[in-house]
């Protein structure tokens, strides 16, 4: 399995070209906002994934259309470099401590695409990010890659932590997911995924 997906997707509001490698390769990230970026970067470091992606967004309305269009386009990117989705692990989960936070995500990467989302945050932003977006990207990614997704933000006081300690759960996760299993064989009863 070649494990490697090129997506390019441009609408009225964003233009994104993004390569992804599930075995490992350069990060290199550009959204236009710098705490996304951060975010993304630590998903490619920490899952061993490489990733380059380049986003171009109507920044000059908000970072709405950015987060979700980067979400979708990941999570394709994603389901391309899986494919049938046999021969992987399938299921992954993680906490993640970041100073006083703790993230956690569980997922399974299964074709039935749901996000159960838990954080409260104390301010709208993080840097030029908007905390709220943080679910839309998880909304946004885990429907498109078609992986069940629960993930949080189980306490914390500061919101880049906490929004940090879920990025690093769900990278860790989906390297746990994603890693080749012994049989080679979709991992169901159903003999597919």
């Amino acid at each position: 399995m070649n494990r490697t997906a090129k997506i390019t997707r441009k609408t009225k509001e964003t233009d994104i070209t993004l390569s992804l490698s599930l075995d490992g390769g350069e990060v290199k990230i550009s959204t236009g906002i710098g705490f996304l970026d951060h975010m993304l970067t630590a998903l490619g470091v920490h899952g061993g994934f490489g990733i380059q992606l380049d986003a171009k967004g109507d920044l000059n309305v908000d970072g709405h259309h950015t987060a979700e269009d980067v979400g979708i386009v990941l999570g394709m990117a994603f389901a391309e470099a899986l494919g049938d989705k046999s021969g992987i692990a399938r299921y992954g989960s993680a906490y993640i401590p970041m100073d006083e936070s703790l993230g956690f995500c569980a997922l399974d990467i299964s074709a039935r695409p749901f996000l159960v989302f838990k954080a409260e945050f104390e301010n709208e932003r993080v840097g030029e990010f908007d905390t709220c977006l943080t679910e839309e990207f998880m909304r946004a990614f885990a429907f498109n890659a078609g992986i069940t997704l629960h993930i949080s933000a189980e306490y914390g006081a500061n919101d880049h932590h906490k929004i940090e300690a879920m990025f690093k759960a769900l990278a860790y996760a989906l390297k746990t997911a994603t890693r080749p299993n012994e049989s080679g064989q979709a991992v169901s009863t159903k003999g597919v995924l």
